[in-house]
């Protein structure tokens, strides 16, 4: 049987895609298709509907059978998937730092810089260690944003360490963890299929790499339980500490100002209500402003 492997046309994600084809044991063919976040670029997205305008058109290949698995960025995946569709296996994970685009550091960048992001994590953090820093819109895929830095429409701009390397591209200066953590899931790719298809579940199965999958796993339920959604600046890492889970995480005010930061290790068979509970600890610790932000778990995505 030849696989249906659904993707976006975006050189990163079709070079995700192909990541997954020479992965998988046996034949397969890459379907693109186009989604409505490739078809809106002048807007955030979190302004027409959030994560779902990457996946939904991909989720519908899938279910009406035009496609038997699809390849995402697992952080541009909504935390709650469509009834139907199985989270089936991840590829190892790559850096998940980000990269600086446009100076050596953000201390680097000077006094009033155009820093260009429509990542609501990204303003937030950037905001919280450099106030005086303008941010301005940016969207597009990895070149895109790559030329409009070169055009002058920003003094700079974060892009995923994982995406560059992906593409070949030893752009920009990595960010320390210390400095910033990344998005939930950065650096992981995901494939998705029909929760019933008892024959792509076990070939997925095959190529799945456990410990990514783990720690994503335990990061999107960190969402979830903060009930975060497109708008939500949250930053989450999980990452082996020797057998336990050491969890790192944050949320923060849209304007940076208010930044409510975690980090427990805990035993890998509590890390469910582990990662529960530091959700609870942070929505406790923050301003009645920064919790309403995260007040409807029914808005999560």
């Amino acid at each position: 049987m030849t696989l249906k492997i659904g993707t976006r046309g975006s050189p990163l994600a079709l070079a995700q895609a192909h990541m997954v084809a020479a992965a998988l044991d046996g034949p397969s063919e890459i379907v693109v298709v186009v989604t409505t976040g490739d078809r809106v670029q002048d807007r955030p997205l979190a302004e027409i509907g959030g994560k779902a305008l990457w996946t939904k058109e991909l989720d519908a290949a899938l279910l009406d059978g035009r496609i038997d698995l699809a390849v995402h960025s697992m952080k541009d995946v909504e935390t709650h998937l469509p009834g139907g569709i199985a989270l089936a296996a991840m590829l190892p994970r790559a850096d998940v730092r980000d990269r600086l685009i446009g100076a050596a550091s953000l201390a680097g960048l000077p006094a009033g810089a155009r820093l260009g992001t429509s990542s609501p994590r990204r303003a937030a953090q950037v905001r919280s260690i450099r106030p005086d820093i303008a941010i301005v819109p940016l969207r597009g895929n990895v070149a895109t944003r790559l030329a409009k830095i070169a055009a002058g429409e920003a003094d700079a701009t974060l892009l995923a360490a994982a995406g560059l390397d992906r593409l070949g591209l030893d752009e920009g200066h990595a960010i320390p963890l210390e400095t910033m953590l990344p998005a939930p899931a950065q650096g992981a790719v995901g494939v998705t299929c029909r929760a019933g298809d008892a024959a792509v579940l076990a070939a997925l199965a095959a190529i799945d790499h456990a410990p990514t999958h783990a720690a994503v796993r335990l990061e999107r339920a960190f969402l979830a339980a903060l009930g975060a959604d497109c708008h939500s600046s949250v930053a989450a890492l999980a990452a082996d500490a020797g057998g336990d889970v050491r969890f790192r995480c944050e949320i923060l005010s849209p304007d940076g100002a208010e930044r409510v930061t975690a980090e427990r290790t805990f035993a890998a068979h509590d890390a469910a209500a582990g990662v529960a509970a530091i959700a609870a600890d942070l929505l406790a610790r923050a301003s009645p402003g920064l919790r309403a932000l995260f007040a409807a778990p029914e808005r999560a995505g």
